[in-house]
């Protein structure tokens, strides 16, 4: 046995966190195959999202049905709750008084339905939190970034191009397109058509252009992909193959309360920032990231606008003075544990928070590390990351999708497939599960099940019955033996008595061979040994645990004379 590999396997194994109990089995339709039982990979997932704040997160994407919000509009007794309270916060004529220069695609009714369609911006808090409090800053902090994103960004001074003398903070909405693209151009398909996994996601249409469109100038496929996916209750393909109706349908708002909503770990949701719902971090709080308007920035484009060298970027600038002219207008305090800029802040993307046990991540990415007790040491799980996968936490049946690699993003995984119900399997023979299995090879640590008991194995062993000592040492339970049937003793027959022969003398072990005993003897190349009535020489320097049985690599079997 290789030694590097065993110390290395031993120093994984100290290492390695508890993980949930799986039974893995071979499948019996794919000989290269697995299955393993909804329920365990059910389990797993509970496990590794049980923080509330998951559970946080998934309300707040959740979504109402198309034809509920489409049937929204100003003024309606049947509009749901969460958009009555925008109407009462934000009325019609607020609405105006900020998009002056607005593009004609972008109206009231449109940004009613792209509230309606998430209930929880603009809901009800029921914790003592002022709901039309935060639901006025919310819709506030989202113009700040509509009039630096999609703005007119022209001087009050301008009479010509602004005769009515507007603010800045009032020019917002008026790109639904990037300048420079329509309609029928093809664009913005980076990384269309590749073998990866977000082309099998997300796959691009032919013809089609991702440039930006929308309050949130919405660009590429992958997120054209992932916003088709919530609207349209999981098909990416609706706006993959009509890219257009983010400019065009109430979908151009409700791309910005999406990105409004949703949490791009480690960066937390927007709404989270405001509504004082998440926690930084203490290697946030290190960074200068806290609460206020300035953490909105590092998170939709901190690299670029935040840190000290930023400080008196254009960008930045604008979306603070916009952020300004906004909350002085409506009367929106700064709280004293908030800061309206972010040139004080580290940018998320320079913020290591690899190892955080206070951050939470929202992808699932194969789990690589090993588990001794299952096939080919592979987890068979999936963990959270802090990076884009093609699988999301907050996404039912996204973990499932990750433990059987539904679109190929872990090489070398194995075939997984899962099933409601696993059939019973000989714990004695089970390659799958952790009963010991005569061919496999086990290191110190190690624990199986055998005949109803569970043992641990005090070095390397292979072949060795637990039941039998040796290598193995009992953990808990009691082994069961069948009871043999039991044969009638049959009829001795008188036999002649044998003329006595003498007893041979034992040949005697020659002094030169040592008696070799599983886990105590040290021998060196050349010393001979005995070991079950065989005798071997000893090579390529064994230690204690090599069975002069079980290896020819480290023995060599001669006479005993």
């Amino acid at each position: 046995m290789n030694k590097t590999r065993y110390l290395t396997a031993l120093a994984i194994l100290a290492t390695t966190p508890t993980w949930a109990a799986m039974n893995i089995q071979p499948d019996p339709d794919n000989p290269t195959g697995y299955v393993v039982a909804r329920s365990d990979i059910e389990a797993a997932e509970m496990q590794k999202t049980a923080d509330p704040m998951y559970q946080i997160w998934s309300q707040a994407l959740s979504t109402a049905p198309n034809t509920v919000v489409e049937a929204i509009d100003a003024g309606l007794m049947s509009n749901p709750d969460n958009v009555k309270r925008a109407e009462r916060v934000f009325p019609q004529a607020e609405w105006d008084f900020l998009t002056h220069m607005a593009a004609p695609e972008y109206t009231y009714t449109r940004f009613l339905r792209a509230i309606g369609k998430f209930p929880a911006f603009c809901a009800e808090y029921t914790d003592g939190r002022d709901s039309d409090a935060i639901c006025k800053r919310s819709i506030v902090t989202a113009f700040a970034h509509f009039a630096q994103e999609t703005g007119g960004h022209i001087a009050i001074d301008n009479t010509s191009d602004n005769p009515l003398g507007l603010e800045e903070w009032q020019q917002a909405l008026v790109h639904v397109r990037e300048m420079g693209w329509s309609e029928g151009q093809e664009g913005y398909t980076t990384g269309c058509g590749q073998n990866d996994w977000q082309n099998k996601k997300w796959p691009c249409a032919v013809g089609q252009g991702y440039f930006g469109r929308g309050a949130k100038q919405l660009s590429y496929h992958f997120n054209y992909g992932a916003f088709s996916e919530v609207m349209f209750d999981g098909d990416a393909s609706v706006l993959l193959n009509n890219p257009g109706l983010v400019a065009d349908s109430w979908l151009n708002l409700a791309s910005a309360i999406w990105f409004f909503l949703t949490p791009q770990a480690p960066k937390p949701a927007m709404l989270h920032v405001i509504d004082k719902t998440w926690t930084p971090s203490q290697r946030e709080i290190d960074a200068g990231i806290g609460y206020g308007f300035g953490t909105t920035i590092n998170i939709i484009n901190g690299g670029i606008e935040c840190g000290e060298q930023n400080k008196d970027k254009g960008q930045p600038v604008n979306r603070i003075r916009y952020w300004e002219g906004l909350s002085n207008h409506y009367q929106i305090p700064l709280e004293t544990d908030e800061k309206s800029t972010c040139w004080q802040q580290t940018p998320y993307g320079s913020l290591n928070l690899n190892g955080a046990t206070d951050v939470l991540y929202t992808n699932w990415d194969g789990n690589w590390k090993y588990y001794a007790d299952r096939p080919g040491g592979y987890s068979f799980e999936c963990e959270l990351v802090g990076f884009q996968t093609a699988y999301s936490a907050l996404v039912a049946g996204d973990y499932e999708k990750c433990v059987t690699n539904l679109y190929g993003s872990h090489s070398s995984w194995p075939e997984v497939r899962v099933v409601e119900q696993l059939d019973p399997v000989d714990p004695g023979t089970d390659p799958g599960g952790n009963g010991w299995d005569i061919n496999k090879v086990y290191n110190a640590g190690e624990q199986v099940t055998h005949n109803g008991a569970t043992y641990q194995a005090k070095w390397w062993t292979q072949g060795d019955d637990p039941s039998q000592g040796g290598p193995w040492e009992p953990v808990s339970g009691t082994p069961t033996t069948p009871e043999p049937t039991p044969t009638p003793d049959p009829e001795p027959e008188p036999t002649p008595e044998p003329d006595p022969t003498p007893t041979p003398e034992p040949t005697p072990v020659p002094d030169a061979f040592i008696q070799w005993q599983p886990g105590t003897s040290q021998v060196a190349d050349g010393d001979k040994v005995t070991y079950q009535g065989k005798c071997f020489v000893a090579k390529n320097g064994p230690g204690v645990w090599e069975s002069p049985i079980q290896s020819n690599w480290f023995w060599d079997e001669i006479s005993c004379q």
